[in-house]
């Protein structure tokens, strides 16, 4: 079974940073496009960013674009989301996930594995 393992979440002041890893356990990881999710109490599980296998592709939402990076190291099989001028809006537990393809993807059910998810709460 592939195991995808988030870290590096926390609590940070508004305008902080901080930055995602998602280690990845088995062969699956090669050759799949990567994404990031985030779900916030009461609301839908929604995109954030996706990276293509290779790394050279990536998308983001609207709300994050500019201030977040995804980033990967197919070598570590790790994935990364860096997060800057972090906003209360961003508080979400976050959930790395491996697409069922090599394609960018923005929806849910594109991807087949996901971790279990770090908290990011950001204060005002």
């Amino acid at each position: 079974q592939v195991q995808l393992v988030e870290s590096g979440g926390g609590l940070v002041q508004a305008g902080g940073s901080l930055r995602l890893s998602c280690v990845a356990s088995g062969r699956t990881f090669s050759g799949v496009a990567m994404g990031w999710f985030r779900q916030a109490p009461g609301k839908e599980r929604e995109f954030v960013t996706t990276i293509g296998w290779i790394g050279g592709s990536t998308a983001y939402a609207d709300s994050v674009k500019g201030r977040f990076t995804i980033s990967r190291d197919n070598a570590k099989n790790t994935v990364y989301l860096q997060m800057n001028n972090l906003k209360p809006e961003d508080t979400a537990v976050y959930y790395c996930a491996a697409s069922r393809g090599d394609r960018l993807a923005l929806a849910r059910a594109s991807y087949a594995y996901w971790g279990q998810g770090t908290q990011v709460t950001v204060s005002s």
